[in-house]
């Protein structure tokens, strides 16, 4: 019996894992795609934006090492 209840789950894994994959496919089929121009031109915004950020947080560790060493040199 155990046997029997063993390959009824195989086939629900399969059945399930088999629907995923076509309810992903359908998914993707309605997905907007970008074009060319529109790829490049959201690449360079991502890019430049990670620099800004970068930038930024490099600036602010830089400041706050400059702040914490004032600190501890007025503590000593």
């Amino acid at each position: 019996m155990a046997v029997g209840n063993k390959v009824g789950q195989e086939r629900s894994l399969v059945n399930k894992v088999t629907k995923f994959l076509r309810d992903a496919r359908a998914e993707l089929r309605k997905v907007t795609w970008p074009n060319r121009k529109e790829l490049t031109t959201y690449t360079i915004v991502v890019i430049a934006i990670t620099i800004i950020v970068s930038l930024f947080v490099g600036a602010a560790d830089w400041l706050f090492s400059q702040l914490f060493g004032l600190l501890s040199a007025l503590g000593r």
